[in-house]
């Protein structure tokens, strides 16, 4: 009998070791879904919904792009991290929820590295400081000397945690008083300024772009390193005379925590693959979003490397958890 019910013990433990591999040899066999913290129509749906098209095709099964914003991207993030870790719900994040949400609030829903599974890099994205034509300030010096002549009148437009911390750092540095207006995503938030309900913020181009050219914007400038050579009469932020950003802005594709390695590496190898057609670049390229991919463990690594980046950051500027 002990030797009949050990046999039995073995085959379940067998069973259960072959578990996550015959999951992972089985998939995808449903559709796979990649949530988003922000609404559609900002340059991360764009993005998201370019890469899953691609990644349908050579899945085999739909990829499907869900939008759920809010809270700083908390729902989304606490969405993903309360998931089934069987690779069919993923988490394509910005910055702001896997910065901002654990570093900034005293009972975050979720860790920012114990609760996901790092799958890939996505890249970086590209910020122009943008003000309302009916703004009579023509550059940023102008800009800034109008809301300081003019205290608790120019209403600022925040929807991520990088807008945030540029809003504190402008009011600590240049000593402007802003109010600050806070929307789930970046669309809601240009559709203001061009209502004239808002008067600047900082978006990415697949937002401003059109509405630049076309005069209903006016471009002050970038928070890049070098210039932007789509808007190359824009000076950067250093070049402005605004505060240069310490941390990075980022994209990246999370599943999970305990997603299995086979499930892992697979999505990483059809999203770097995506990523590297030249078709998919230069789509990606015209939406002012710098591509660019990871292995698992790189990501693992960034993310911790960024936890200190951004807590520094947030720290000089004087915001704390709340």
């Amino acid at each position: 009998m002990f030797k009949k019910i050990l046999h039995q013990l073995l085959i379940l433990s067998c069973l259960a070791l072959m578990a996550p591999w015959a999951i992972a040899q089985a998939w995808p066999s449903k559709p796979i879904r990649i949530v988003l913290q922000f609404p559609p129509g900002g340059s991360t749906d764009a993005v998201a919904r370019i890469l899953a098209q691609s990644m349908t095709a050579s899945l085999g099964q739909p990829v499907l792009v869900e939008n759920r914003p809010g809270a700083d991207g908390a729902i989304a993030g606490e969405f993903v991290a309360r998931a089934e870790p069987d690779g069919y719900t993923f988490f394509l994040a910005s910055n702001t929820p896997m910065m901002q949400v654990p570093l900034l609030k005293k009972n975050p829903p979720y860790d920012a590295v114990k609760s996901f599974t790092p799958v890939s890099l996505v890249g970086r994205y590209i910020y122009v400081l943008v003000t309302s034509p009916a703004m009579p300030a023509q550059n940023v010096t102008e800009l800034l000397n109008y809301s300081r002549a003019n205290p608790g009148k120019v209403n600022y437009g925040s929807y991520s945690g990088v807008t945030q911390l540029m809003h504190t750092r402008m009011k600590l540095d240049a000593k402007v008083d802003m109010n600050l207006i806070n929307y789930k995503g970046e669309a809601p938030a240009i559709t203001d300024i061009l209502g004239g309900h808002v008067q600047l913020t900082f978006a990415t181009p697949i937002s401003t772009m059109q509405h630049i050219k076309e005069g209903k914007l006016k471009a002050m400038a970038m928070l890049l390193p070098s210039r932007y050579s789509q808007l190359p009469n824009v000076p950067t932020a250093q070049e402005a005379g605004l505060p240069v950003l310490p941390a990075a802005t980022w994209a990246a594709l999370f599943g999970p925590a305990k997603l299995p390695t086979e499930i892992t590496l697979r999505m990483n190898k059809e999203l770097n693959a995506a990523m590297a057609k030249p078709e998919i670049r230069d789509r990606i390229d015209k939406l002012g979003f710098d591509l660019g991919g990871s292995t698992p463990a790189e990501l693992g690594a960034f993310v911790q490397d960024q936890l200190g980046a951004w807590g520094k950051a947030f720290a000089e500027a004087g915001l704390k958890p709340e």
